[in-house]
């Protein structure tokens, strides 16, 4: 099982404090470039909107970005909101970087705003979108398929491409849809891991066979801060650790450079919330990777793992993405 085990990376293309979202991109795609070229599988971006420290909000142009400056890996979304846009200029949208690059484009399809309610409202988003999510995957799918002589609205490019399609969630809810609709499926174990078996269990369980896949495909996200000494990794770690402290208490900002002793330094429902969320992680040097992924393959039986990681400086991130490549590849 260990050494079919696909992996992969997730990136929000974090924008640094002190810098700005064009070096960011271009960081984007140098690590795109080293992830192709170290046999990673693909390289996902994910929309986020009003967020200072991601870069990443206008996913299907970073995609283009990324795909037209390498040549083999895949690259795809990771997730695109579909409830924040209508299915066919999402289809659209897909349908024309698959023209771009055949055979090399996925779309990973979330529910949530992928951003607060002042976003949200400024995308014209109502309360109550998600709720149609559902039906406008299936519409989606539609646009993919080859057009009917008398239909309407087509999705041009689109309509007969072979676009995969995958169901993203953190709940039991695109667990259950996955399932109907027989699509691969990924969990963002890497940042809400606390249903992550049950919904593996329930999407397995329940998985209806489709045209675009036969059997069940489960993707983890796992975050990987790996440096060649502990204190260097425990240090790089801090970075996000401040960063999702700030998201979750309403404060967004650019990625801020490492501080020593940071979790000492926390109140303790702070310490708390990020042990809860580091369950699917691992700061430590390669043994300590590839025991953690060795350890979590098992315990999830999962088909691919989707390594996210951010960092203050460039140079540490290449080389975190680095260990993680030299750790998985000696499972």
């Amino acid at each position: 099982m260990l050494t079919m085990t696909l992996f992969s990376v997730l990136d929000l293309s974090p924008i640094t404090a002190g810098s700005n979202a064009a070096q960011s991109l271009r960081n984007t795609l140098d690590l795109a470039q080293h992830a192709e070229r170290w046999g990673y599988t693909r390289y996902w971006l994910a929309e986020h909107h009003s967020m200072p420290g991601i870069a990443s909000a206008a996913t299907a142009v970073v995609i283009g970005h990324v795909a037209a400056g390498t040549s083999t890996i895949r690259v795809g979304a990771g997730g695109i909101m579909l409830p924040n846009h209508s299915p066919l200029v999402i289809a659209e949208q897909f349908g024309t970087l698959a023209s771009l690059f055949p055979g090399r484009i996925d779309l990973g399809l979330g529910r949530a705003p992928g951003s607060d309610q002042a976003a949200a409202r400024a995308m014209r988003r109502s309360p109550n979108s998600g709720d149609a999510f559902p039906q406008d995957v299936v519409e989606l799918l539609q646009f993919f398929e080859p057009a009917a002589p008398d239909q309407a609205v087509r999705a041009v490019p689109g309509e007969g491409l072979d676009v995969p399609v995958w169901i993203l969630g953190s709940s039991l809810f695109g667990a259950q849809l996955a399932a109907a609709l027989g699509l691969p499926y990924a969990f963002a174990s890497h940042f809400a891991p606390a249903q992550m078996m049950d919904a593996i269990t329930l999407y397995r369980r329940e998985f209806r066979p489709s045209a675009r896949l036969a059997k069940p495909y489960v993707m983890l996200g796992y975050s990987v801060f790996a440096a060649d000494t502990e204190d260097e990794a425990q240090l790089l770690a801090t970075s996000m650790q401040q960063a999702f402290v700030g998201l979750r208490s309403g404060r967004p900002a650019p990625l801020p450079p490492p501080v020593r002793d940071y979790m000492c330094q926390l109140p303790p429902h702070y310490r708390t919330m990020l042990e809860s969320s580091r369950q699917c992680s691992v700061t430590g040097t390669q043994d300590a990777v590839r025991k953690a992924l060795a350890d979590f393959i098992a315990k999830t039986e999962v088909d691919e793992v989707m390594i996210t990681c951010a960092m203050f400086d460039h140079a540490a991130r290449l080389r975190s993405y680095e260990i993680a490549t030299e750790a998985w590849q000696g499972l």
